[in-house]
C-alpha cells in the first residue's frame, strides 16, 4: 500500500519507455545508467528516487543527489517536488558537489577543528596574481593569470600538489614552463595559510577538506552516514578524482549508488574530469544493474542521424560505450551545411540565417549560435546589434559579469547606502544609470548600442523585481539586484551566443554551429594527441545534440576577406556533408570588397570621428565598412539594406558614404 502523499507506482511509471522503467525500478544497490543526449535522464533519475521512497526502501531525507550545475540541481528539486517526494520524512537533498561539500564542511568543521575558522574566497584570481608576482611573472597579463588559475584548479581537482605538478602535467598545453607553474601553485597555497586571520579556501578545497574530515574522524563519518544512505550522481562522466574521493567518503564502503552519464559527452578533461569512473563502474560493482537509454526525445531524426554520424567514427576506450541514438520526434528539416570564403562572410551568412528563422516564426530565445572559443562571439555580437536582434552571451562572461553591468551595480550600491532618493525606486534606477549609457530611446553606434542594451536590461530587471513586490524601497530593490547577480539570476532574452562547452546541458529549437574548420574544431593545439582530438570530436557531438529541429553548421576557408583559402572544413564532417549542400553562400559573399573603396571609407571614418569627437567604431564598424565596399550601394535604398546601416545612421552619414563610394569605386 502506497502512502497518500506519494504519486504511487502507477504514477511513477507513467510515460516511461522500457529502458527508463528498467532503471527506475532497479533494486536498491549499484545502478549505472548510460544516458544519451535527449534520452530523459533527469526524468529517469527523479522517478528512480521517487520509486525508492515510495516503496519504503529509503526516506527522502536519506537521499543525496548531486550534479554539476545549480540549474540542473534546481530542475531536479522541482521535478522531485512535483512527484511529491517530500513529507514527514523530510526531502531529498539535490545539490551540486560544491554546494553539498560547503554545507557539510560548515557543519562538521567545528567538530573536527574546534575554534579554527575558514573563509571561502569569491575568486582565486587575486591570490594567483599575488603568487605570480612573488615568482617574478608579469601580472599585468590577465590571460596568463587566467591560465595559471586554470592549471591550479586542474591540479587540485586531480589531487596533485605543487611538488608533483611538473611531473604530472607532462603533455598538457601549459602557458609557461611547468616548473614555474609549480612555483606559483606553491606560493598560492602558502598565501592561503593563516598568518593572523582565517584559513582561506577555494572551491576545490571544499571538496578536498570535506573528504578529509569524513575520512579522518570516525565519529563525523558515522554521523554523516547515519543521515545519508542513498546516493545519486548525475553527469558521472564529469567527476574529478577529488570528487570521486569525496563520493567514496560519503559511501564509506556502501553501494546504494545510482550514477547517470555518457562517456561520449566527456568534454571537461582540461578541468580534471575523467570518464574512467563511469567506464569502470561495472568492474567496481560487478553486481551493478546496467541500463542504456538510447531513445532521443529532444531532436528530430535528421539531427540525430548527424549526431550519430559524428560520434560513430570515434576511437579509443570511450568510443566503446557510444550509444546509437534513435530519434523519437517527428521528421524535420535536414541539417544545413554552409561554406564561406572568410570569417566575415560567415558572420554575415549566419546572421542572415537567423533572420530567416525569425521570419519563419522561431522565437529568438530558441536560437543559439555556438562556437569553439569565447573570443569568436565578438563578431556575432556586433552583427546582431547592428541588425537590431537581441542576444545574450553565456559562458565566459555572463550578463552580471560584464564590466559595464558591474560598474552599474556598484553605482546603485553606493547610492543605496545614502539617503533615499526623492523619487520612486524605478525612476531612481533610471536616473542612476543615465550617466552610464541608459536612455529611453535607442542610440546609434554599435558599441554605444551594446552598452545601452545592457543598461536597458538592468532597468528591465529592476522593473521585474518591483512587479513582484511593488512596496520595495530603493535599497531593497538594489539589494535584490545584487542577489540576482550573485546567483546568476539573469533572464536576458534573445539569441544565445555560447561556446560549445557552455552549451552543455542546454537545448534550443535552432542551433547554428560556427567555425567548424580545422584549427578551430578541432582546435589547433588539440592535434597533439589522439585523446585530445577525440575530446574535440565529442565537443562537436555535444553541440549537434543541442538542436531540437533546425541545425546549421558552417565554416570559413580564410580568416580575412580577399585572402587565399588556407583552411578546410573539420575532419569530423568528412563523409557527412551532402555534396549538393556543401557550399551555400550569400550572393555578395563570392567577391571581396573593393580595396580602394574600403581604404577610402576607413579614411573618411577616421576624419569624421575626429571631427565629431567620436570613437571610430561608434561611427560604424569595420564589418559595416567591408560590406559597403563589397556591395557598393549607389543610393539610400540600397544603403539601408546593408546590415548595420540603420535608418538613423543612413540619415546621419548616408550622403557622405555614398559620395565616397561613388568617387573611389573601380
Amino acid at each position: 500500500m502506497t502512502r497518500p502523499d506519494r504519486p504511487g507506482q502507477s504514477g511513477i511509471r507513467d510515460g516511461l519507455d522500457p529502458q527508463q522503467l528498467e532503471a527506475v525500478l532497479a533494486p536498491r544497490g549499484p545502478v549505472c545508467v548510460l544516458a544519451g543526449a535527449g534520452t530523459g535522464k533527469t526524468r529517469t533519475i527523479t522517478r528512480r528516487i521517487a520509486a525508492l521512497v515510495d516503496s519504503g526502501q529509503v526516506n527522502p531525507s536519506q537521499v543525496l543527489a548531486v550534479t554539476f550545475t545549480a540549474r540542473a540541481a534546481a530542475e531536479m528539486r522541482d521535478r522531485l517536488g512535483a512527484l511529491g517526494v517530500s513529507g514527514p520524512g523530510g526531502q531529498v537533498s539535490a545539490l551540486t558537489f560544491h554546494a553539498a561539500a560547503l554545507r557539510q564542511l560548515r557543519y562538521f568543521w567545528p567538530l573536527a577543528f574546534g575554534d579554527t575558522r575558514w573563509e571561502l574566497m569569491d575568486s582565486k584570481f587575486p591570490m594567483v596574481r599575488r603568487a605570480a608576482r612573488e615568482v617574478g611573472l608579469d601580472t599585468a597579463d590577465r590571460e596568463l593569470i587566467r591560465d595559471l588559475a586554470g592549471e591550479i584548479e586542474w591540479a587540485k581537482s586531480s589531487l596533485i600538489g605543487p611538488e608533483g605538478y611538473a611531473a604530472r602535467s607532462a603533455g598538457r598545453d601549459v602557458p609557461i614552463r611547468a616548473e614555474l607553474i609549480g612555483q606559483v601553485f606553491a606560493a598560492y597555497e602558502e598565501g592561503k595559510l593563516p598568518s593572523s586571520g582565517d584559513w582561506l579556501f577555494d572551491f576545490e578545497d571544499l571538496i578536498i577538506y570535506t573528504a578529509e574530515v569524513l575520512g579522518s574522524t570516525p565519529s563525523i563519518a558515522e554521523e554523516f552516514r547515519s543521515r545519508y544512505r542513498s546516493f545519486v550522481v548525475d553527469e558521472y562522466q564529469d567527476v574529478t578524482p577529488a570528487q570521486q574521493q569525496l563520493l567514496n567518503a560519503w559511501l564509506g564502503g556502501r553501494d546504494d549508488l545510482t550514477v547517470v552519464g555518457d562517456a561520449n559527452q566527456t568534454i571537461y578533461s582540461f578541468t580534471g574530469a575523467t570518464p574512467d569512473y563511469l567506464l569502470d563502474f561495472t568492474r567496481t560493482y560487478p553486481e551493478a544493474t546496467l541500463v542504456r537509454l538510447e531513445r532521443d526525445y529532444r531532436s528530430t531524426p535528421q539531427v540525430v542521424a548527424l549526431a550519430n554520424g559524428v560520434i560513430e567514427k570515434a576511437k579509443g576506450r570511450v568510443a566503446g560505450t557510444r550509444l546509437e541514438l534513435i530519434g523519437m520526434r517527428p521528421s524535420g528539416p535536414e541539417p544545413v551545411f554552409a561554406e564561406y570564403p572568410d570569417e566575415n562572410s560567415e558572420v554575415v551568412g549566419v546572421v542572415a540565417e537567423i533572420k530567416r528563422l525569425l521570419r519563419a516564426g522561431v522565437d529568438a530565445d530558441e536560437i543559439a549560435v555556438l562556437y569553439r572559443i569565447n573570443v569568436q562571439s565578438e563578431g556575432y555580437e556586433e552583427a546582431l546589434s547592428a541588425a537590431g536582434i537581441a542576444y545574450r552571451v553565456r559562458g565566459d562572461q555572463g550578463f552580471f559579469e560584464r564590466p559595464q553591468v558591474r560598474a552599474a551595480l556598484r553605482r546603485l550600491g553606493t547610492l543605496a547606502q545614502g539617503a533615499p532618493p526623492p523619487m520612486a525606486p524605478a525612476q531612481a534606477v533610471r536616473a542612476a544609470l543615465s550617466p552610464l549609457g541608459y536612455a529611453e530611446s535607442e542610440p546609434s553606434g554599435v558599441q554605444t548600442k551594446v552598452n545601452w542594451q545592457q543598461m536597458t536590461r538592468l532597468v528591465e530587471l529592476a522593473d521585474e523585481v518591483l512587479a513582484e513586490r511593488p512596496d520595495r524601497t530603493f535599497a531593497d530593490l538594489v539589494r535584490s539586484l545584487h542577489d540576482r547577480a550573485r546567483t546568476g539570476g539573469d533572464e536576458q532574452r534573445g539569441v544565445t551566443l555560447a561556446s560549445l562547452h557552455a552549451a552543455k546541458g542546454l537545448e534550443w529549437d535552432a542551433v547554428l554551429i560556427t567555425g567548424v574548420h580545422e584549427g578551430s574544431v578541432p582546435l589547433g593545439r588539440a592535434s597533439k594527441s589522439p585523446e585530445e582530438v577525440e575530446e574535440e570530436r565529442r565537443l562537436l557531438y555535444v553541440g549537434v545534440t543541442r538542436a531540437r529541429q533546425h541545425l546549421h553548421v558552417s565554416w570559413s576557408l580564410a580568416r580575412n576577406e580577399g585572402r587565399a583559402a588556407t583552411r578546410r572544413r573539420s575532419r569530423f564532417l568528412d563523409g557527412l556533408v551532402p555534396h549538393e549542400k556543401s557550399a551555400p553562400t550569400l550572393p555578395e559573399a563570392s567577391t571581396g570588397p573593393d580595396k580602394a573603396v574600403f581604404e577610402a571609407l576607413k579614411q573618411w571614418r577616421s576624419d569624421y570621428a575626429a571631427e565629431n569627437e567620436l570613437a571610430e567604431v561608434n561611427v560604424c564598424s569595420g564589418n559595416v565598412l567591408k560590406q559597403l565596399a563589397r556591395i557598393l550601394p549607389a543610393d539610400t535604398g540600397a544603403l539601408s539594406r546593408v546590415s548595420g546601416m540603420t535608418a538613423d545612421r543612413v540619415d546621419a552619414i548616408g550622403t557622405p558614404i555614398l559620395a565616397v563610394i561613388a568617387a573611389h569605386r573601380s
